[in-house]
């Protein structure tokens, strides 16, 4: 054996010794600084993804601090969380939000629903009121316990975490998204789909609150009048997705745009073609003449495209009135080559407006004469498309389908 050749097994073999003397040396201090930190590790999670118990399970976590109804911080996760089934109002922020709310209740809901055609979300007394109720829900408590509702269901768009919270009490594990429904601080939110754990305790604590006249079901606070129109909306929305799961059981090739391994499913299904189920975002028209993109949301920097060459199509396929709601929409899986960037590229182009099909739409609020203009939501930079040709029309009614076991 050449000398150079032992002289590297040598610094391997020192290496390999530090290693160790520095992982006993932190797991001293670990035990004697009492429990440690469980950080979020990526790898565990997907490795344990095929057991349902294991891919539902996020972890224990020191509590750091509570902000609002539905939002708390803990130590150990890199992003921030969506509590499921939550949706509390928003508590005042800055001296403007107070300033509008002294005009009086009133003149501030109106004023506040006149700029926008759906729900209103603004600073609340109620929204104050939630995050008393949370402050004090958590008082005493140091860890929490984290999990998500579905394996693959991860992170939202905004690439929070999707997480129920628990503690124990008396001996008892209590989920905070369920109690916080009880207690009337917010609806059952389904907006993004049911509880697949929790629906029924979601449902019985919305009963329970709304027979009791409690938070947001008492008439004498201050809250959103609207309530029973946005679980109508919301409701609809969840019966769609739920409706969709329910028809992609045990076929491959159905695929939800929210699912954590979604696009590397579409990658494992180029050239076949697919059903997908996303909320419409962008809708990225040419100003050259080329095609319009119509991004199905993932996440705010990685949504999937729909590409429409034929603008009739566009039109009469009417996805453009559906932004912001869910679609499905069927096709083949194709791979275009950016020019301008090199990267490959996942996308469906649609030939024919049966590609597509629109969940009911949300319902909008009657406004007084002269509304005032709702302030756009800024758009990514759009990205360049590749101009090639587009494949051969779908036939109308051409199954979309395949035989197989849903992927997990």
């Amino acid at each position: 054996m050449s000398l150079t050749r032992l002289h590297l097994l040598h610094r391997l073999h020192v290496l390999h010794v530090l290693h160790l003397l520095l992982v006993g040396v932190l797991g001293l201090q670990l035990l004697g600084c009492g429990k440690a930190v469980q950080r979020f590790d990526r790898n565990t999670v997907l490795a344990g993804l095929d057991e349902p118990d294991v891919g539902l399970l996020i972890g224990d976590f020191p509590l750091i601090k509570v902000i609002d109804g539905d939002t708390i911080r803990v130590d150990g996760l890199a992003a921030s969380m969506r509590l499921l089934g939550l949706d509390t109002e928003e508590t005042f922020k800055k001296k403007s939000e107070w300033a509008e709310f002294d005009k009086g209740w009133a003149v501030y809901l109106a004023e506040a629903q006149a700029k926008t055609k759906s729900p209103v979300k603004i600073p609340t007394p109620m929204g104050e009121e939630a995050k008393k109720f949370a402050v004090k829900f958590f008082q005493g408590v140091r860890t929490v316990h984290l999990e998500r509702d579905h394996p693959k269901e991860i992170r939202d768009f905004y690439n929070r975490f999707l997480t129920y919270v628990f503690i124990e009490r008396d001996g008892k594990r209590i989920n905070y998204n369920v109690e916080c429904v009880r207690a009337g601080m917010s609806p059952y939110f389904s907006k993004y789909g049911y509880s697949r754990r929790y629906h029924d305790e979601f449902v019985q604590a919305q009963n329970e609150a709304r027979a009791a006249g409690r938070g947001i079901w008492d008439p004498t606070k201050q809250h959103y009048t609207d309530y029973d129109r946005r679980l109508e909306w919301w409701n609809r929305r969840g019966d769609y997705i739920q409706n969709f799961e329910r028809d992609a059981a045990g076929r491959k090739n159905w695929v939800v745009l929210t699912n954590w391994d979604a696009t590397d499913r579409l990658r494992g299904l180029l050239g076949r073609e697919v059903v997908i189920l996303g909320g419409v975002g962008d809708i990225r028209r040419s100003t050259t003449g080329g095609p319009t993109r119509v991004m199905l949301s993932r996440r705010r920097i990685g949504s999937f495209p729909l590409i429409f060459f034929d603008q009739k199509v566009l039109e009469e396929s009417r996805v453009e009135s559906a932004k912001g709601e869910y679609i499905r929409a069927r096709g083949v899986v194709a791979m275009y080559k950016n020019k301008y960037t090199g990267r490959e590229d996942l996308q469906i182009v649609v030939t024919i407006p049966e590609q597509v099909e629109i969940e009911p739409p949300a319902p909008e609020i009657e406004l007084p004469a002269s509304p005032a203009p709702a302030s756009p939501e800024p758009a990514p930079n759009a990205e360049p498309i590749d101009p090639s040709a587009p494949p051969a029309p779908i036939e109308p009614g051409a199954p979309a389908e395949v035989a197989g076991p849903l992927a997990h």
